[in-house]
């Protein structure tokens, strides 16, 4: 996976142009700026690329992306990192832009909420249907340790490290998690409303195996209430089916629920929206801000289709757009990857 560490509160990170969604369409036009010699920084309020095919439905086929007859959401990510790795894009991930201002120098910067910076000459808003939002389950007091003793994502795993650990969900975040924290915990237990699952099977059959052996705890029922003090739980109980209840120790609470979408932020950076999406043009894809472009499903114009293929359509011609604001002085060559050594070069693939 590429370069996605980044420390809070460092330098601003300095780049061509800031890509605000790592889903499909995001991750294409780091192939399409690339070809074009622009640099990009991605980030994404999710913990890894791939937006909704790799979250929501990592395993749900696909059948409309050309040439391709069905690929799983998590393949179509897969292969999209492949074909932009000579392009070396660095990424945020589990943040959102939260604030977005054009400098003296007519770059922009992005803030978001996790203290990091990125200036950029152009953005380009690729964030499907706006900002994924956790679900939060519904457990009275809650709000109360939101932060400080329950994560709906999971940024750094070392403050883990020797927690007892309470993982809450039965998709392949919450299976993912399971396996990855288990070993810094000191002790984790994973709760899910039933016995079934709808993560990889191969991350269900480690996950028994560890239940099995006794170095995980496995509750089927719901986290019921929430015990503790100052913002810090000292235990959960979990409700079965039959209505028993049982007490759990646990110091950090990471419920799994899926995720929703929600504009978010976006609503705020100034740009004109038609029902909630981002209007453009069709021979740019640009915004009704100059220099910040909109792709894929939170953009709007006439005739629009929601799909993957559209998306990748735009931020081709959206690639093109962005080269004259990032290279006002350099003329615009167009080229063909079958044809152009050139582009072979940039590719890796020009013969010896």
């Amino acid at each position: 996976m590429p370069d996605a560490s980044h420390t809070p509160n460092a330098a601003p990170v300095e780049t061509d142009v800031a890509i605000v969604g790592a889903g499909p369409v995001g991750l294409f036009a780091v192939f399409e700026l690339g070809l074009l010699d622009m640099k990009c920084h991605l980030i994404d309020i999710l913990d890894r690329p791939g937006g909704q095919c790799a979250e929501l439905y990592p395993e749900k086929p696909i059948y409309d992306i050309p040439a391709v007859p069905i690929c799983t959401g998590q393949e179509l990510t897969d292969r999209l990192l492949e074909q932009i790795r000579p392009f070396n894009p660095t990424f945020s991930f589990s943040q959102q832009v939260e604030g977005l201002e054009k400098l003296a120098d007519g770059r922009w910067r992005l803030d978001t909420d996790a203290g990091e910076s990125v200036i950029a000459k152009v953005v380009v808003i690729a964030a499907g249907g706006g900002s994924f939002v956790p679900k939060k389950p519904p457990i009275a007091g809650i709000d109360a340790y939101e932060g400080g003793s329950v994560f709906y994502a999971v940024r750094r795993m070392e403050p883990f490290r020797g927690k007892r650990l309470v993982i809450v969900g039965g998709g392949d975040s919450a299976l993912d998690w399971t396996l990855n924290l288990q070993p810094l915990a000191e002790r984790l237990t994973l709760v899910h409303r039933r016995d079934d699952f709808r993560a990889a099977p191969d991350s269900v059959n480690r996950m028994r195996a560890l239940a099995a052996e006794g170095t995980i705890d496995f509750r089927i029922g719901q986290v019921s209430r929430l015990v503790g003090s100052d913002g810090r739980l000292s235990h959960v109980l979990v409700k079965a089916d039959d209505g028993a209840e049982t007490e759990i120790a646990c110091d950090a609470l990471l419920p799994f629920f899926g995720l929703t979408m929600k504009l978010g932020p976006i609503a705020n950076f100034g740009l004109n929206l038609h029902q909630n999406l981002i209007p453009v043009d069709t021979e740019r894809f640009e915004t009704s801000t100059p220099g910040i472009f909109a792709i894929g499903d939170i953009n709007w114009y006439p005739g629009k289709l929601k799909l993957i293929l559209s998306g990748f359509h735009e931020a081709a011609l959206m690639a093109q757009a962005a080269f004259r604001i990032v290279f006002p002085e350099k003329k615009l060559r167009f080229q063909y990857t079958t044809s152009s050594t050139d582009l072979h070069n940039k590719l890796g693939v020009a013969e010896k």
